[in-house]
């Protein structure tokens, strides 16, 4: 076991949180229930809660991304119109509702932004396919889905009786291959489960991408790069947990187009460490089962650059895997450390984690790759 850890930061707040974007430069945000919003500036030292949004006291907040120290997208997850966007310019002193779900059946899971000017939304089935929105927040029609201006109608994501979950904002993995801030990206994984076993489906696109037809103009005025392209959603079956409601894939994490690792099992049994991990190394074709598991219901997952590291997380415990998923070893308490500093976790991006009752972790990295 490897004795690095999480230095568990000054508490701002005791709603659960699940949301947590590192922007850089010691800038963070994250977010959770009750409408909570909160900041950093200083690389944790003092953490912010914001003003609430309008309208959003009750909301949950399960998905946020930062781009600098005043500007933020949160995404709030709930049946119908209990899924909204929100935006701020000026550090969360105020909020502009973007949008709010259109589907009144819908449940918004996870949203990427490559910009603030546009991202990606993804939800739960609606009329039987996962209901994937292109988000442009300052346009005049922010989101896009079935309609004249998009073909995601038309790419195979028929649900069959999948869903995602919205356990950390990373059901949805993307990994932009260097394309303008101003297009949709291209790499793109969604994990899933259902009654016939987990799935992650991968988006594969033509190598012609970034052509939009000159006469076509969406009402957004941002160009479709992927207005040309042949554009498809391929499904694979993955070794990890799907054997009820509760179970299935929670997080992608990729750091290429060929090399992503999943994580997940079943949060009603979080010690359970059977299928818990699964990695691919050429884009999500085929998907391995982890050697060694993490040890128990994992919620999610990234990949340290510094250390060149995997960290994965869930409630009873942090594990690492320094060959691409393959084998994973568990981070326990070192000298100094809380005794339960490496348990209960919700959301990561790294350097910081977040969990229940306003708990937010540094990650400790000098220790990190002394653990190597």
């Amino acid at each position: 076991m490897a004795q690095a850890q999480w230095t568990i930061q000054s508490q701002a707040t005791t709603a659960d949180l699940r949301g947590i974007d590192s922007a850089g430069k010691g800038i963070a945000w994250a977010s959770g229930t009750n409408g909570t919003v909160l900041r950093t500036e200083d690389g944790g030292y003092l953490w912010q809660r914001c003003n609430v949004p309008p309208g959003a006291e009750k909301l949950d907040f399960r998905g946020v991304q930062g781009f600098d120290a005043n500007t933020a997208i949160v995404m709030s997850s709930g049946k119908g119109d209990l899924s909204r966007l929100y935006k701020t310019t000026d550090g969360c002193q105020s909020w502009k509702l973007v949008v709010t779900n259109p589907d009144p059946e819908g449940f918004w899971d996870t949203v990427h932004f490559d910009s603030p000017e546009v991202g990606e939304l993804l939800g739960d089935p609606v009329d039987g396919i996962f209901a994937y929105y292109e988000v442009y927040p300052d346009a005049p029609v922010p989101i896009h889905w079935k309609a004249p201006y998009t073909r995601y109608d038309r790419m195979n994501l028929e649900a069959n009786g999948r869903a995602a979950f919205a356990a950390s904002n990373s059901s949805l993995a993307v990994k932009p291959p260097g394309r303008p801030l101003k297009c949709v990206s291209s790499a793109m994984w969604i994990g899933t489960s259902g009654p016939n076993g987990a799935k992650i489906l991968r988006r594969e696109v033509d190598a012609t991408e970034g052509k939009p037809k000159a006469n076509k103009k969406p009402p957004h005025g941002f160009p479709f790069c992927s207005d040309d392209i042949s554009m498809r959603w391929l499904s694979a079956d993955v070794p990890v947990s799907a054997a009820t409601s509760t179970a299935g894939v929670f997080s992608i994490a990729a750091i290429s187009d060929l090399v992503v690792v999943a994580v997940g099992g079943d949060y009603q049994k979080p010690d359970d460490s059977a299928h818990t991990a699964t990695f691919t190394t050429n884009g999500g074709k085929t998907w391995q089962a982890a050697v060694t598991q993490p040890h128990g219901y994992r919620s999610a997952v990234a990949y340290d650059e510094v250390s060149k590291t995997w960290i994965t997380v869930g409630p009873n415990g942090t594990d690492i895997s320094t060959d691409d998923g393959r084998n994973w070893r568990a981070l326990k308490p070192g000298p100094g450390d809380d005794p339960d500093a490496d348990q209960h976790w919700n959301a990561l991006s790294l350097p910081f984690v977040v969990g229940p009752k306003g708990r937010i972790g540094l990650l400790n990295e000098d220790r990190l790759t002394s653990a190597k």
